[in-house]
């Protein structure tokens, strides 16, 4: 069973599975986030969670009582009366190939709880019998964060990560892309991606675009992908400029990655999986003290990106043009937080979850 609020590990392990000839059913419990795409990318039953449709979470019980493997991507708050059998396992593959903000038990609001809160919490957490994790440095973060203990994880990397290994897809995603957008050749494609902010009113856009263009519109174009939560009437505007684009609703993460010169993010994981491409990254945080408050960092920010900080669009702009990247910055990240990725993390991991099934 694969409970999903994000597709693409997934669907990773799906197509896997299908390969090797897996006899067994694989059933989907999803947010209705991915509902949609994995009914058309998969041919097995799929069923939403947290929908309050009743067929479906009665179906959604039924599977999850009777699952011998149980894949969770996230934190479900179900899973803390979850009932299963002695001999299921349950999986946790995480959404993100890394971390910058503070999450589980490292959240300083998850401490302010109640202790009946913390206990419900903590009972999630303790369903999860193995980690998949992509470094010993996740590991330990996870650790704290779950309190978990150090033989609970699988040190396979990824599944989503075998994408930045697979050099011919790249090439096939790249010219799909400017096939579709032809009027971007001859750019170099800036991508500013930020993440989420948990005050709503913080998700806003602060770059100078008019800055920007003056500065850039000759060699560049900005592609602008806000996060899936964030919706901003302004980017309305935009989509009839020829420097500023609004990639929000349009591709995927990963063609936009690929298709990228530069990237601009700021408390995102992205770059987690940019840094397999050992491309420019700035970074952008802007609201750093009130994000160091709420959710808060778990470490110096400066500490854990790989590349220069930039606090306006001013900085950006003298950045693009004229600091030295250089392909070492990347490969020490990669060392530290994409040790186990070795673009058959998929296959690993199919092979861990079948030998359960023996």
């Amino acid at each position: 069973m694969l409970i999903a609020s994000f597709k693409d590990n997934h669907q990773y392990i799906y197509k896997e599975l299908k390969r090797v000839g897996f006899s067994g059913e694989i059933i989907f419990l999803c947010k209705k986030s991915c509902y949609e795409s994995l009914m058309t990318s998969t041919n097995g039953p799929v069923y939403l969670i947290e929908s309050g449709k009743v067929l479906h979470e009665l179906k959604a019980a039924y599977h999850l009582m009777t699952a011998k493997t149980v894949v969770v991507d996230n934190y479900y708050g179900f899973l803390a009366v979850a009932d299963f059998r002695d001999n299921v396992e349950c999986i946790q593959i995480w959404h993100a190939a890394g971390a910058v903000k503070n999450f589980g038990f490292l959240d300083p609001t998850v401490q302010n709880r109640s202790d009946r809160e913390k206990k419900r919490i903590l009972s999630v957490y303790k369903r999860f019998h193995k980690v998949v994790v992509n470094s010993q440095k996740f590991a330990d973060i996870f650790k704290e964060a779950f309190q978990l203990k150090g033989d609970q994880f699988l040190p396979l990397g990824y599944p989503r990560t075998d994408f930045f290994f697979q050099k011919a897809r790249h090439k096939r995603v790249s010219e799909k892309f400017y096939a579709k957008y032809p009027h971007f050749k001859g750019k170099k494609i800036i991508l500013y991606a930020p993440t989420y902010r948990p005050n709503a009113e913080a998700n806003q856009l602060k770059l100078d675009i008019k800055k920007l263009a003056s500065q850039l519109q000759e060699d560049y174009v900005l592609l602008i992908r806000m996060h899936p939560s964030v919706n901003l009437t302004v980017l309305d505007t935009i989509g009839r400029e020829n420097f500023v684009h609004d990639f929000s609703r349009e591709a995927t993460i990963n063609q936009l990655l690929i298709v990228a010169d530069y990237l601009i993010t700021d408390y995102s994981s992205i770059p987690f999986e940019f840094a397999f491409l050992k491309k420019p990254m700035i970074f952008y945080p802007y609201d750093l003290q009130n994000y160091m408050e709420n959710p808060g960092l778990w470490d110096k920010y400066e500490n854990i990106v790989p590349g220069p900080i930039a606090y306006n669009t001013k900085e950006i702009i003298e950045l693009i043009e004229s600091y030295p990247f250089h392909e070492g910055m990347y490969e020490a990240f990669n060392e530290k937080w994409n040790e186990y990725s070795d673009g058959i993390s998929t296959q690993k991991l199919v092979q861990y979850i079948l030998q359960r099934h023996i």
